[in-house]
């Protein structure tokens, strides 16, 4: 890298070697924006629209084949819409096509790499040990197509009977992998939301615009979609709380990491002077 302080380091990843890049930066006064992922949080209340809040969820975690940082993992599903919420989620998401992403029918493609398809499977089968249900997906699987048979395919998957406490609950997957957790109350839910290191994202369903707004400006993070997910407009400034990093991207906040403010005075007249 090269490092000056008229210039702004942008790095995007995980959390693994950001403290490492700001104590280089710092030697040179360098600026720095982190974007580090996340393990965001997406709330259904009781009152949303079940069918758009299915789709929220599956935009939530299934684009990109899961590798998407802003990606809502956890979602959180009031007691009383359990049941019809999950038998629907589960119905579409097995109708998701997994193949050749030239195909315009195919929804889901290979994982990026090895070492990353490697990741998701440890990831699962921890989930299993650990007492998470496979609902659907849940195993790799191999194309008919010779040409596609190298391919790194997983499944879109949902884990049911997850806890807060679990592993693929806690940290981020990087991969088609929802994890559903039941809440009984608002309050409840905005604590167990906001228990995670990770600030990057948060979403919530409900057809109450002011339980909207109420939960949105107490969740702890930095970009947040109402009744949608992974909406992030060029417009709006995009980036996280906590250790999901600093610094935005996006939006007319982005331009302030990328400049260096400049004030110049200028007198028309006679300089003021109090000296004799």
């Amino acid at each position: 890298m090269i490092y000056n302080n008229d210039l702004n380091i942008n790095y995007s990843s995980p959390c693994f070697h950001h403290a490492q890049i700001m104590s280089s930066c710092s030697e040179s006064l360098t600026k720095v924006t982190l974007e580090l992922g996340g393990k965001s949080p997406l709330i259904i209340f009781e009152d949303a629209d079940l069918r758009n809040a299915v789709s929220t969820a599956m935009l939530a975690n299934f684009f990109s084949q899961g590798a998407v940082c802003s990606n809502g993992t956890r979602v959180f599903v009031h007691r009383s819409i359990l049941e019809d919420f999950t038998s629907q989620l589960v119905e579409r998401t097995r109708k998701l096509k997994v193949g050749n992403p030239m195909d315009p029918d195919t929804k889901v493609g290979a994982t990026i790499c090895r070492m990353q398809y490697d990741k998701i499977v440890q990831y699962l089968e921890g989930a299993r040990r650990e007492g998470a249900k496979v609902l659907c997906g849940g195993e790799p699987v191999t194309l008919t197509d010779p040409e596609l048979q190298e391919g790194l395919y997983i499944p879109p998957t949902i884990l049911g009977d997850c806890t807060d406490d679990m592993t693929v609950v806690k940290e981020e997957v990087f991969g088609p992998v929802l994890s559903i957790l039941v809440f009984d109350s608002e309050e409840e839910v905005i604590t167990r939301a906001n228990d995670t290191p990770f600030g990057l994202s948060a979403g919530v369903c409900t057809q109450n615009l002011s339980r909207a707004y109420r939960v949105i400006s107490q969740l702890e993070a930095g970009s947040c979609n109402i009744n949608t997910y992974n909406m992030f407009p060029t417009y709006l400034p995009f980036g996280g709380h906590k250790s999901s990093g600093m610094g935005r991207e996006l939006g007319e906040e982005c331009l302030d990491y990328y400049s260096q403010t400049k004030a110049v005075y200028v007198e028309t007249g006679d300089p003021w002077c109090p000296f004799e």
